[in-house]
């Protein structure tokens, strides 16, 4: 009698374990499986491309830069008392004009990401993959800024240069220029080239994104919606926790 109530309390707790190796697997949570190296590569990638594509595909839309008050591009933060004078002295609409040609050039640039992205997740190295797992929340936003930035600034300058011109960007902004270079005492002149600053403050934008999608995956068990992240990310939370 006493054997037989051994075993089920044996198979009791064998079955609490099997429980919640099920719940913590349906859930993403932690799990004592050390996933293979290709597993982690698998898992980042997955990850990495999920964040990139949404990142891009999201501030590739019309107004994708424009509505969205967390990557909408004003002007410098250093021109801003120019913005203020161009608004007193009846440029308002003028100004307007301008910070919606900076989101438009941008919008249209966003789409020429993706590729470039791809390209830097498919040369990750088990190395690499590792620190990004078990590294901080921005961990894979970080590899993608110093692997892609150079490439991604080459591909958005004559974009946007493009685009600018197009829609008439460039007319608005050297007509802000001539006019604010041109009132009196004014200390900070405007500068004519305006296409660098709205390159670099996409690109801020598209991490921005990339980075927000990132710490989702890490910090929410429920947008690990695959068997593979579920596994890799539960096994960096446990290696952290």
């Amino acid at each position: 009698m006493r054997f037989i109530i051994i075993l089920l309390f044996a198979f009791m707790v064998s079955s609490c374990d099997s429980a919640k190796q099920l719940i913590d697997s349906t859930l993403g949570g932690t799990s004592t499986y050390k996933p293979s190296n290709s597993e982690v590569i698998s898992g980042l990638k997955e990850a990495l491309k999920r964040g990139t594509t949404s990142g891009s595909d999201v501030l590739a839309k019309v107004n994708g830069y424009f509505e969205n008050p967390s990557v909408k591009i004003f002007f410098p933060d250093e021109l801003k008392n120019a913005e203020s004078k161009l608004r007193d002295i009846g440029l308002g609409s003028l100004a307007d004009n301008i910070i919606l040609s900076f989101n438009r050039a941008a919008e249209s640039a966003a789409s020429e990401a993706k590729p470039i992205f791809i390209n830097a997740i498919t040369q990750m190295t088990v190395g690499d993959a590792m620190n990004i797992l078990l590294g901080p929340d921005d961990a894979a936003t970080q590899y993608l800024k110093k692997t892609t930035s150079d490439k991604l600034y080459s591909k958005f300058k004559p974009v946007i240069d493009n685009h600018l011109n197009k829609v008439g960007a460039t007319k608005y902004w050297s007509e802000a220029v001539t006019k604010y270079n041109s009132i009196p005492f004014t200390n900070n002149k405007l500068p004519k080239d305006v296409s660098d600053y709205v390159a670099n403050e996409a690109m801020d934008g598209l991490f921005f994104m990339i980075e927000k999608e990132e710490a989702r995956i890490r910090q929410d068990p429920l947008t690990r919606t695959t068997q593979i992240l579920k596994k890799v990310f539960g096994y960096a939370d446990e290696q952290k926790g």
